[in-house]
């Protein structure tokens, strides 16, 4: 028996099955991700567990000593200041504290009552699986990494719908809970808040059952997946990655009409394992030298600052050097200065977007970064100048004002009558064109106003890809989207021959899609061409260096860290150098190969040829290739970081 356990449950809403005959167990130290298709009834199993909604049938059982909290999609708040609201959801650990404390004092009278050293003891366990020490200090960090401070004082039922969302998720920290059930928890965070979030919850001991499509918050926090689909719930242990393996094998058991669903999951299983691989390795050369410097008392703060320099640097890499075809000018902006209710946004950006650039505008909520894409579209007012050439622009908005509510599907794609469209130059039937975007027959009649968020998306994004565009501006594309959807924008945008430019918080698909990043801080928008998650880690290390350097400031340090000493002796050699020139394109040769070799394994065809054995060691033989001269990329690469 788990902490709590579904027995053969079953739920309808109308003629639909939502659930039929479940039976799945949430055990302790559980952190399940609920994954699957807008509409399948992730948020109606997180309800279920929560007593919100009734079983049709079935049994719902729950140890009688488990606490839970629940951090709905839109959570409803008492009429009350954000700060006593915070202080409230102590309560019950401060008084759990309150009695620890007083039982310490009883036992400085009476060291050896067993009574109260057993009850010290159990309390002081309680208080270490709850993080309940330091609770001030815990407030005000969770105030600090979710912005709060400016809002402590307002009525929470003032706040904007994201606002409230941070409330809810900051308060819940901390609140006695030995489960904690979040719907779509990084939904209104912006990357820094998911990022706090992330590694937060990973540290705690409670179980943590949630629902989400961010595929690196999965990754990182899950360690089993369940996925809900028609009505089932199948159960995968592992993260986002080993979701994917295990689906794949999954699907490729099956028939031959899952093809094109298999490379899809193949692809993406490739992506996610190389490139969070890469970047791990290559973090961990980093992280040690951090933490060398942390761990010394006698480092000297030029070593920090040097070491914090070479990272910026680092952060701000220059392109990628290779040949290319002139390409024309999209946006030509000087001097541009945005500015939105008196608050200064960006002050002074010089740049050019290009023909076939693929970037993403990232920063903090708030900086400006849709108010960037409305300049361009002179839809805001600005200062400077924007000179736009002669191209068509397809422009995605978080309104989705390209809807019409009154319309249903078969009117939005066709206007003037009949029942087929226009996409990159040929005719098709609009359901076989709605179908790529998981809309079945029955949706063609049914107006816009009925759909949910995540169905608008779809339209909006199936509308915005059937036009004749060069460039595709996008804001927030993946809001409301489940994970099938984003795969789908993914493979859409990525084979897209045109320029892209867009706006997400989903580290992942800005991962996936933009090769250069504009990021806005302090007003300033600077070009980097690292992965949006690469930026963020090395950020992390530079804000870590900076409280590093602040700590030896105070202790006058004049000994350079010795790690880091012996570190900077290594030499680069010539025939190192030469090396690591050449693997980057035997790494990229390799990668080809093993695509290729994916790609056959997808084709009955063409791997009954071959041999599914013979090329199955192939594969293997490959990869493990790969994984070494990575490796040893990686190894060289922090050489010359070094140097």
């Amino acid at each position: 028996m788990g902490l709590i356990d579904l027995i053969k449950v079953s739920k309808k809403y109308g003629d639909k099955d939502i659930l039929k005959e479940v039976s799945v167990s949430i055990n302790d130290k559980d952190r399940i991700s609920i994954i699957g298709q807008n509409g399948c009834g992730k948020s109606t199993l997180m309800k279920i567990v929560n007593n919100l909604v009734e079983l049709d049938d079935g049994k719902l059982v729950k140890q009688g000593d488990v606490s839970v909290e629940y951090v709905h999609q839109a959570p409803v708040f008492p009429n009350q200041k954000v700060v006593d609201y915070m202080h409230d959801s102590m309560t019950e650990l401060k008084e759990l504290a309150d009695e620890y404390n007083e039982v310490v004092k009883l036992l400085e009278n009476d060291v050896e009552n067993e009574d109260l050293l057993h009850k010290s003891s159990n309390l002081a366990n309680k208080l270490d699986f709850y993080d309940a020490w330091n609770m001030d200090n815990k407030v005000n960090i969770l105030i600090e990494h979710f912005e709060l401070e400016k809002l402590q004082n307002r009525l929470i039922n003032t706040l904007s719908g994201g606002e409230q969302k941070r409330v809810a998720l900051a308060s819940v920290m901390l609140k006695k809970s030995d489960i904690l059930f979040l719907d779509e928890p990084t939904n209104h965070l912006d990357v820094y808040m998911v990022k706090f979030l992330e590694e937060y919850l990973r540290k705690k001991n409670k179980t943590i059952v949630f629902v989400s499509h961010d595929r690196y918050f999965i990754d990182e926090l899950a360690n089993r997946i369940f996925e809900v689909e028609n009505g089932l719930i199948r159960i995968y242990n592992g993260n986002y990655a080993e979701y994917l393996h295990k689906k794949a094998m999954l699907i490729e058991q099956k028939t031959k009409e899952n093809n094109n669903m298999l490379t899809l999951l193949r692809t993406e299983e490739e992506w996610l394992q190389r490139g969070v691989k890469a970047r791990r390795k290559r973090d961990e050369g980093r992280k040690n030298r951090v933490l060398a410097l942390r761990g010394s008392t006698k480092a000297n703060t030029s070593e920090i600052r040097a070491m914090s320099s070479a990272l910026k640097k680092e952060q701000i890499k220059a392109p990628p050097v290779h040949k290319q075809s002139k390409r024309k000018v999209l946006f030509d902006i000087k001097n541009l200065v945005l500015k939105q209710g008196g608050k200064l946004l960006i002050d002074g950006f010089e740049g050019r977007i290009l023909q076939k650039d693929k970037l993403a505008i990232v920063g903090k909520n708030g900086c400006g970064k849709s108010t960037f894409l409305k300049a361009l579209l002179s839809q805001v007012p600005f200062e400077g100048r924007i000179k736009v050439g002669e191209f068509k622009i397809g422009y995605f908005d978080q309104g989705r004002n390209m809807l019409d509510d009154e319309k249903n599907l078969l009117e939005t794609f066709c206007p003037m009558g009949g029942d087929t469209i226009q996409v990159n130059g040929k005719n098709m039937h609009v359901y076989g064109y709605l179908k790529k975007f998981l809309f079945p027959k029955e949706f063609l009649d049914k107006k816009i106003k009925s759909l949910s968020g995540g169905e608008k998306n779809r339209v909006a994004l199936a509308l915005l890809f059937s036009k004749d565009t060069d460039c595709l501006i996008l804001d927030e594309p993946t809001n409301d989207l489940d994970i099938a959807t984003i795969n789908i924008l993914e493979e859409y945008l990525i084979g897209y021959k045109g320029s892209v430019l867009l706006v997400s918080h989903d580290r992942y698909f800005v991962d996936k899609i933009a090769s250069k990043l504009l990021v806005i801080e302090h007003c300033k928008i600077e070009t980097s061409y690292l992965k949006y998650s690469d930026y963020l880690d090395l950020e992390i290390s530079i804000k870590e260096l900076k409280e590093i350097e602040i700590e030896q400031e105070k202790l006058e340090p004049k000994v350079l860290v010795e790690e880091i000493k012996k570190s900077k002796s290594r030499k680069f050699s010539y025939k190192e150098k030469i090396e690591y020139e050449s693997l980057n394109k035997e790494i990229e040769e390799l990668e080809k190969e093993i695509k290729e070799m994916n790609e056959t394994l997808s084709d009955p065809l063409k791997y009954e040829e071959i041999g599914i054995g013979k090329l199955s060691s192939m594969l293997a033989e490959a990869n493990e290739n790969y994984n070494k001269k990575v490796d040893r990329f990686l190894e060289l690469e922090e050489k010359v970081l070094l140097i």
